[in-house]
């Protein structure tokens, strides 16, 4: 064996490994993937990962945060090295309590050399990607406060460049894959941002209480609970149609998609449950219901009458909530 592909193998290896310490969801959806889109998909979560950990630092400026932002975004279009990056970030983040991301930055250059192994064509997927959310992520950076943003239009704004965008490249790398896939989402691919968005209001919505403890809202200022529940509710509803535009065929892909979407949709029906601020430990799903909800996906993946009934019993109470 070359020691190229030596070198590979234990970038692979590092990537599955910090993986599953950053991330215990995406550690059992993203292995669910064909293989050749479980390594992108994988290597992208890492690196949105990174641009996280950095907007997550609460001890850091929004000044420094743009310019961490900017040298990631610069590295991963290879403009520059990583260590303009990685050095200057691990001595902002000095004092930064999470070991495993502090890691992962410092693994950096491994992870790009993964993504520099990827063809071209994801390889410019994953570009727009990070490039969108590093550049949006900086025009959010300045507005971060306790009073929350504007209104709705930069909520779900700031839900589609975190999250929405990613939806957009999955789509791309999905339809690459499978040609089956890029005919029936043409012409629907909102749904994609809309299956992003909704996993992100779900996590601002999981997340409001420890945001509070650090001034820190990024809810719509004076909208109510019930207001974002149905937003969130209704982007489920687009995520569950874009589900269905999956051919059944590709089991892998469905049922990465319809494990993310799943644990969405029981969260934010505890979420409605309360409908009131609680604390993470009330809303967060057990490692049980995880679980049993895995091994459910192997039974209904390929049904689609079975996955809207899925839907429609676990968001009974949101669904009337939200008044939907």
């Amino acid at each position: 064996m070359s020691q190229s592909n030596i070198n590979l193998a234990a970038d692979l290896d590092y990537q599955k490994t910090i993986l599953g310490s950053v991330s215990r969801t995406f550690a059992l959806t993203i292995p669910l993937l064909p293989p050749t889109l479980e390594k992108v998909v994988g290597n992208t979560y890492l690196l949105c990962r990174i641009i996280d950990t950095v907007e997550d630092a609460a001890e850091l400026s929004a000044e420094t945060k743009n310019t961490l932002s900017n040298k990631f975004l610069q590295i991963v279009l290879g403009h520059a090295s990583a260590e303009t990056f990685v050095i200057p970030c691990l001595a902002a983040l000095k004092n930064y309590p999470n070991q495993d991301e502090l890691d992962l930055i410092k693994h950096t250059p491994n992870v790009l050399n993964v993504l520099h192994t990827c063809d071209l064509a994801q390889q410019a997927a994953v570009g727009q990607c990070i490039s969108i959310m590093s550049k949006g992520m900086s025009n959010f950076h300045v507005k971060q406060s306790q009073s929350g943003l504007e209104n709705l239009q930069e909520f779900e704004a700031y839900c589609y460049v975190v999250a929405g965008v990613v939806g957009e490249m999955l789509t791309t790398i999905f339809s690459h894959y499978s040609p089956k896939f890029a005919s029936s989402i043409q012409g629907k691919e909102y749904l994609a941002i809309s299956f992003g968005q909704a996993l992100q209001m779900t996590n601002i919505l999981k997340d409001a209480p420890i945001d509070s403890l650090r001034n820190v809202s990024w809810k719509p200022a004076e909208m109510s609970q019930q207001d974002l529940l149905r937003i969130a509710y209704q982007k489920l509803e687009d995520a569950l149609q874009y589900i269905k535009l999956i051919p059944k065929s590709e089991v892998g892909i469905r049922r990465f998609c319809l494990l993310a979407f799943g644990l969405a949709s029981m969260t934010l029906e505890k979420i409605a449950k309360y409908n009131q601020h609680v604390i993470p430990n009330d809303v967060k799903l057990t490692r049980a219901t995880v679980q049993i909800f895995y091994g459910l996906t192997k039974l209904i993946s390929t049904n689609d009458f079975l996955i809207g009934l899925f839907f429609n019993r676990s968001t009974c109470y949101l669904k009337k909530f939200a008044g939907s």
